[in-house]
């Protein structure tokens, strides 16, 4: 059964509200721009941090590998990435101001890092993305500087040279932003690996973004993601790759939580 509020552990929050739980996973309830802002200021004061956006395909990992539990306690800011978070956690009367996705997040707190004059670097995505993202997002924002970019070889996790050359590129950049588009959990993985060549930094993971940024990627239209719809968008532009993770594995389990939170609403 799902714990409707229980607290996380004391630790420094930094003016952020208490989070609320799904199925256990901790959710920080802010705006995006709370959280852009909360970034922004941490990483002007020097203070780094680590960002997951997790989303229902995410919950049901973290339902189902425990292994990978503990990196959302680690985690300084955990913000919902998909709209049926947000009508679960209104139905065990734990709700969420609104969808922050990393998707959307890679252009807010990118446009309020170029007012506060501060770099980001680019790691991962698919060969080109990376430094392409950050080339147009540099022209959307002037201001922003980009630190550098880099996009790993398959495999490049099990390369004690590649690891090396990352955190030896990553921590001579000092950047002040690290965006990782690698998809869950590869991407957390590797924050977790490399954070200390960047400990004033903030480390986002954010997916497919660089792809969506640079057009390779269509992005959902604004209404279908407003109504929870974006993976039907998603999947048909790439339905071998997405069709078992959002009909056979994803659309039940969206409807297991929805009961197991409306029994715990009955409960309570």
């Amino acid at each position: 059964m799902i714990s409707i509020a229980t607290p996380i552990p004391t630790r420094a929050r930094h003016g952020l509200p208490e989070r609320v739980r799904l199925m256990g996973m901790p959710i920080d309830p802010v705006t995006n721009a709370q959280a852009v802002a909360h970034i922004v200021s941490s990483a002007t004061a020097g203070r780094g941090g680590w960002v997951i956006t997790p989303n229902l395909d995410q919950l049901r990992l973290y339902h189902h590998r425990p292994e990978l539990r503990g990196m959302y306690e680690r985690a300084d800011l955990i913000l919902a990435d998909g709209m049926p978070l947000l009508w679960a956690a209104k139905v065990q009367q734990t709700p969420l101001p609104e969808r922050v996705a990393g998707s959307e997040l890679i252009y807010t707190l990118s446009e309020a890092a170029a007012k506060a004059k501060l770099s980001a670097y680019f790691l991962g995505g698919n060969p080109g993305m990376a430094e392409g993202a950050g080339e147009r997002l540099a022209r959307m924002y002037p201001g922003l500087r980009v630190a550098g970019h880099r996009c790993p070889p398959m495999g490049f996790d099990k390369s004690d040279g590649e690891m090396a050359a990352i955190v030896e590129d990553v921590s001579a950049a000092r950047p002040d932003i690290v965006y990782v588009g690698l998809g869950f959990p590869k991407q957390e993985k590797l924050i977790e690996r490399i954070r200390h060549a960047a400990p004033r930094a903030w480390f986002l993971g954010i997916g497919v973004s660089f792809s969506f940024v640079c057009g390779e990627v269509q992005q959902a239209p604004r209404w279908m993601r407003r109504v929870g719809l974006e993976w039907v968008h998603r999947m048909v532009q790439e339905p071998g790759r997405l069709f078992r993770r959002y009909v056979i594995e994803d659309i039940p389990f969206a409807l297991r939580l929805m009961a197991d939170v409306t029994e715990a609403r009955r409960r309570n």
